[in-house]
């Protein structure tokens, strides 16, 4: 008859999916530990797994002394009673004796062996569950809620449990246990105590990953995506660009009446898409990303990633966005710093009055454009004005006043004031085309 011990580890073993030798010497381990604690450090002991006997078997290892020589029974025996247990032994032979059976180490040595058993089998499951999603890593993974502790969501993976972190949750999204839900797998880590596995709903790979499953052109190659801009919970920019040319990107990540799109934006619980047409261009992409707004102009700085969007007066607020949102998702897109002016004030930067304004120390854009709406539209005109004129049109100390007076006077003096010729930009026939314009979220959603 297969004793429970030996049940049990073939039980454990099937269903936890962990080797069975590893158990074994988990068990060995144990057993060991615990007799060394009721019989004393000093014994060289060693405990023995018996596969027939589905036991534990423990042996004492001791010296072999003259009859009058023990001076330590835990380390060393006499040649009489080596004898009776040997009869070949010899002096200064290691003899091995079997000990009590491990099922009679005591109740507080027995705790102690299931605790090593515990922590054993804790870390070889710990390893299978790594080799399993090493591997998977980057992947997205579907689950059940199954618990909260402290902001975060424990995810039941069916094998095993993974953590969603509060901070890679979706906002004013609330889960109830048993509810199912799709994560991207950020993290495996080898580890049996924190959780092994580390999810996130708002990493801008996990949007990749969606499309991905949603858009065939996507997984096979042909569309690629070649970048990921998002605020989640609110509004994403993805840049996609065609391996082939009779392939739209946009319309393969569409898709037939919004559909491949809306079943990302619904994953996201409405969280809006713009879908951006990738350009090498940095002045043709920015004009893409910045959609729904049209774009007039841009002036491009290579040297500092700058890039100078001239957009209609009434297209300002559409391209700077809700709390300047939309130009700070296309700004991440790029990976560029986008300042967006309206055409009537770019056309004040770059006239000749205004720009000497600009050569004034102690004056930036801000003043010196308050100062020219004011009739102030030159350094030379500075130069002659009162300290009482400028504090009638900003607000400002006395002392302040006057040096930026004293500074245009220098200007003059020296010459300046001379117009500053604008940065070469963009012209009309590098404006992006009506047709190239990306769609939106409100376009393909909608909504």
């Amino acid at each position: 008859m297969i004793s429970e011990l030996k049940r049990i580890i073939d039980q454990i073993s099937r269903d936890k999916g962990i080797d069975r030798q590893l158990l074994v010497e988990a068990i060995e381990e144990a057993v060991m530990s615990a007799a060394k604690k009721k019989f004393g450090q000093r014994r060289e002991i060693e405990a023995r797994y018996n596969d027939e006997l589905g036991e534990v078997e423990l042996f004492q290892f001791r010296t072999v002394v003259e009859d009058d020589d023990v001076a330590d029974e835990q380390t060393e025996i006499s040649l009489a009673e080596a004898k009776k247990l040997d009869p070949e032994v010899q002096l200064g032979d290691e003899l091995g004796s079997k000990m009590e059976s491990a099922a009679e180490l005591g109740r507080i040595a027995a705790q102690s062996a299931k605790q090593v058993i515990i922590q054993k089998m804790k870390d070889a499951e710990s390893n299978v569950i790594y080799d399993m999603y090493k591997d998977r890593r980057g992947e997205i993974v579907n689950g059940i809620v199954q618990r909260f502790e402290r902001g975060s969501i424990i995810v039941n993976l069916g094998r095993t449990d993974a953590i969603l972190p509060a901070k890679e949750q979706m906002p004013r999204k609330s889960y109830r246990q048993g509810d199912r839900i799709r994560a991207y797998l950020l993290d495996v880590r080898q580890s049996s105590r924190d959780p092994q596995l580390v999810l996130s709903r708002t990493c801008d790979d996990f949007l990749t990953k969606l499309f991905a499953l949603e858009v065939p052109e996507i997984s096979e190659g042909i569309v690629k995506v070649m970048g990921v801009a998002r605020e989640p919970g609110s509004r994403a920019k993805i840049a996609v660009s065609s391996m082939e040319s009779d392939v739209d990107p946009v319309g393969a990540c569409v898709g037939m009446k919004g559909s491949r799109v809306q079943n990302v934006v619904q994953e996201l619980q409405g969280e809006k898409i713009d879908i951006v047409p990738w350009s090498p261009d940095p002045a043709r992409f920015v004009s893409n990303a910045l959609s729904p707004a049209q774009v007039s102009m841009v002036v491009v700085d290579e040297e500092s990633k700058t890039l100078l969007v001239v957009v209609p007066d009434d297209q300002l607020s559409l391209a700077i966005g809700r709390q300047g949102q939309n130009v700070r998702l296309a700004s991440q897109l790029l990976g560029w710093r986008i300042d967006v002016k309206s055409e009537s004030r770019y056309a004040k930067l770059i006239e000749e009055g205004f720009q000497s304004l600009l050569d004034v120390e102690g004056l930036d854009e801000r003043l010196a454009e308050a100062l020219y709406d004011n009739g102030i539209n030159s350094a030379s005109v500075l130069a002659e004005s009162t300290v009482e004129a400028l504090q009638a049109i900003r607000p400002m100390e006395s002392e302040k006043a006057a040096a930026i007076i004293a500074d245009a006077k220098a200007l003059m003096a020296e010459g300046g004031g001379a117009p500053v010729p604008p940065v070469e930009a963009a012209g009309n026939d590098e404006a992006v085309p009506s047709e190239e314009k990306p769609a939106t979220g409100d376009e393909s959603t909608g909504q």
